[in-house]
C-alpha cells in the first residue's frame, strides 16, 4: 500500500513553527538519539494499532516519518551488530548469538569468521566513527555485543556507558536470580567499563533514563554534538513493572487474545495501516481458543499480558521523560531521533527452554497476584506474542514477518509534518543514515590500519528530505538467517525456510496480497521460488552464512 509523503521544509515555514533555527542548520551537526526497544511487537504502540497507553511515543511519531517496513534480525544481538556496523550480522561477528554457539548445538560455527559472538574487529563501530568526528558518545542499557576485554562499550567508542553486558536480566534489583534462564549467567552491569552493583530502587527503564540524562548534561557546555544510544530492556522477559502501572491494566485483557487481536486490526484499519479487508493472523498451532480455557487459565493468561502492557507503558513514560529533558536543555530541536525494536515480540514458550519449566517455579513467586512484581517471572507466550505481532505471522526467533518487521520511526530535525513510508529499510541502513546526517564519511575498507567490512546499508536521508520515495531500488534483495531459519525478500515476494516436526522446507509468499504469510505459493509458482532460491545462494556466499542444516533456535532441550 503506497502512500504519498508530505514534506515541509523548514525554510518554507514561519519561524515559530520551524523545528530548527537557520543558525543551527548552517553551523551545527545534529545530535543523535537512537532508541532501541527490546522484544516490542509491531502493533503494541498506539500509533501502530495497540491498546497499550503509549502517549509519548505516539506524540513523537506525529513529528516523525513512521517506517512501516523496517526489517531487523529475528533476535537481539544480531540486530544490534547491524546497527553498530551498517553491515550484515554474519560479517559483523554475530552470525549467531554467542550463547547459541556451543559444541552441543552448533559445532560447525565455532571459531568461524563472522561467528565470534561479539562485534568483531573487522567493522568500524558507529560510536568509534562519531567519536573520531568530535561527537560525545553515550550508551545506556543492553549491550550484548561482547563482554571480554576489548569488546565492551568503552572500547568500541562509547565515552560514557552504563550497560547490561548480556542479553537480559530481571528489571528490578531482586534477591532471587537476576538472570533470565536456568543456563544463563548472572547478569553483569558496567559503568564506564567498571563493574557496578545496582541501586536498591533499581528499575531498568527508569535507571537507564536517569543515567542517560546525566551523561547528556555532563558535556552540554562545550556545545559539541552527542550520540546517545538508549538500548532499553523493555519489554524483554521477565515482564515486570512498578505497581502503579500493573494496577492500571487490571482487567484490560479479560476479553482474551482473540478479541484483542481483532480490535487491533480494526484500529489499524482506522489508522490506514492495513486495508479494509484485513483480518487477524490466526493464532499459532497449539494455541487454544480463549473460550475453551478454564477460568483460572484465563485469569493467569490475561494477567501476563497486563504485565507486558504495564512494562511497555512504563517504558513509554521514560521515553517521554527523556524527550522532555532534551527540550528543557534546549537540544531537542537539534536532535535526530530514531526508534525501533530489535526484533519481534517474545512469543515462544519460555518454560520449554532447557530446564526453565523446573527452574522458574523453584526460584520465583509465580502466583497470580505476584505477576509483574519483583521476584516474579512472566512472559507473553505464543497467543499474546501473536497479538503483539499483528498483522504479521509469528514472533521473535522466526524469519516470518512478525519476527523481523519492527515498529519504527525517524525524526529528522529539519522537516515537520512528516507522514509514513512503506519503503523497505533495514537495521543496516541506520548507521549510514546517522553518518550521513552527521557529515561523517565511513572509512570504506580500512580503519586504524585494519581491513574492515564496508557498509551494506544505505542512508535514509534522501527519502527523508523528499528527494527519493525509496531507500533501495525495486530489485533490492534482503536476506535473513539465524539459527537455521532463513528468508529472502525481493520486491513483494518472500521465501521463508522454517521447520515443522524437525523437517525444514521453503515456502513462497506474495506479501502484496498476503502480509500474514498464510498462503504458500511455491507449488503454484516454482519459477519465482527458484528465482529467490538463487538469491538465497548468493546471499549465503556473500555473507559467509554457515548453516547447520537444522533448527537450532529455542526452545531447546539439547543439554
Amino acid at each position: 500500500m503506497k502512500r504519498n509523503l508530505t514534506w515541509l521544509a523548514c525554510g518554507s515555514l514561519a519561524a515559530a513553527a520551524c523545528l530548527i533555527t537557520p543558525a543551527y542548520a548552517a553551523t551545527q551537526k545534529p545530535n543523535v538519539l537512537l532508541i532501541v526497544a527490546d522484544d516490542l511487537g509491531y502493533s503494541d504502540l498506539g500509533a501502530f494499532g495497540g491498546e497499550i497507553d503509549t502517549p509519548n511515543l505516539d506524540e513523537l511519531i506525529k513529528h516523525s516519518t513512521q517506517l512501516e517496513s523496517l526489517y531487523v534480525a529475528p533476535t537481539c544481538s544480531p540486530t544490534r551488530s547491524m546497527l553498530m556496523s551498517g553491515t550484515d550480522n554474519h560479517l559483523a561477528g554475530i552470525g549467531n548469538m554467542a550463547e547459541m554457539i556451543t559444541p552441543h548445538l552448533t559445532p560447525e560455527q565455532i571459531d568461524k569468521p563472522g561467528y565470534e559472538g561479539y562485534l568483531n574487529d573487522r567493522v568500524a563501530a558507529l560510536p568509534e566513527l562519531l567519536k573520531d568526528a568530535g561527537y560525545h558518545t553515550y550508551m545506556v542499557g543492553k549491550w550484548h555485543l561482547g563482554g571480554a576485554d576489548g569488546r565492551r562499550p568503552q572500547q568500541r567508542g562509547f565515552e560514557k556507558s552504563y550497560a547490561l553486558m548480556g542479553g537480559g536480566a530481571a528489571n528490578f534489583k531482586q534477591a532471587s536470580p537476576m538472570q533470565v534462564a536456568s543456563d544463563a549467567p548472572e547478569p553483569v552491569y558496567r559503568e564506564n567499563d567498571a563493574k557496578v552493583e545496582l541501586a536498591t530502587d533499581f528499575y531498568s527503564s527508569s535507571a537507564y533514563t536517569d543515567k542517560l540524562m546525566e551523561y547528556v548534561d555532563s558535556n552540554l557546555s562545550d556545545a559539541k554534538p552527542f550520540f546517545a544510544y538508549a538500548a532499553y530492556t523493555a519489554a524483554h522477559l521477565p515482564l515486570q513493572a512498578p505497581d502503579d502501572y500493573l494496577k492500571k491494566y487490571r482487567g484490560r485483557y479479560d476479553q482474551g487474545y482473540d478479541l484483542t487481536a481483532a480490535k487491533r486490526i480494526e484500529k489499524m484499519k482506522v489508522l490506514g495501516l492495513v486495508d479494509a479487508e484485513a483480518t487477524p493472523v490466526p493464532m499459532p498451532k497449539g494455541v487454544k481458543p480463549w473460550t475453551s480455557l478454564s477460568g483460572d487459565e484465563k485469569a493467569y493468561s490475561a494477567r501476563t499480558m497486563e504485565a507486558y502492557a504495564a512494562m511497555v507503558d512504563a517504558f513509554d513514560h521514560e521515553v517521554g521523560r527523556l524527550i522532555t529533558h532534551l527540550k528543557d536543555k534546549g537540544v531537542y530541536d537539534q536532535t535526530l531521533i530514531i526508534f525501533l525494536s530489535d526484533n519481534g515480540p517474545e512469543g515462544n514458550d519460555w518454560s520449554q527452554d532447557v530446564e526453565n519449566d523446573k527452574w522458574i517455579p523453584q526460584h520465583f513467586d509465580v502466583s497470580l497476584d505476584n505477576i509483574g512484581r519483583p521476584n516474579s517471572f512472566a512472559y507473553q507466550g505464543p497467543a499474546w506474542g501473536q497479538v503483539s505481532a499483528q498483522p504479521f505471522r509469528m514472533f521473535k526467533a522466526y524469519t516470518n514477518e512478525g519476527g523481523v518487521r519492527s515498529a519504527s520511526f525517524i525524526r529528522f530535525p529539519s522537516h515537520v509534518d512528516l507522514q509514513r513510508s512503506d519503503a523497505v529499510v533495514t537495521a543496516m541502513d541506520i548507521m549510514p543514515t546517522i553518518l550521513d546526517a552527521a557529515g561523517v564519511k565511513h572509512p570504506g575498507v580500512e580503519y586504524h590500519g585494519k581491513t574492515i567490512e564496508p557498509m551494506k546499508g544505505m542512508s535514509l536521508l534522501p527519502m527523508l528530505k523528499g528527494k527519493a520515495s525509496t531507500v533501495h531500488n525495486k530489485d533490492y534483495t534482503l536476506g535473513i538467517e539465524l539459527m537455521g531459519r532463513s528468508a529472502i525478500r525481493k520486491g513483494d515476494w518472500k521465501i521463508v525456510y522454517s521447520y515443522t516436526d524437525g523437517k525444514g522446507a521453503w515456502a513462497l509468499y506474495d506479501l502484496k496480497t498476503d502480509r500474514g504469510e498464510l498462503h504458500d505459493l511455491s507449488g503454484k509458482n516454482p519459477g519465482k521460488l527458484n528465482e529467490l532460491l538463487a538469491e538465497w545462494a548468493q546471499y549465503v556466499q556473500q555473507n559467509n552464512v554457515i548453516s547447520t542444516g537444522r533448527d537450532t533456535t529455542y526452545p531447546r532441550r539439547d543439554y
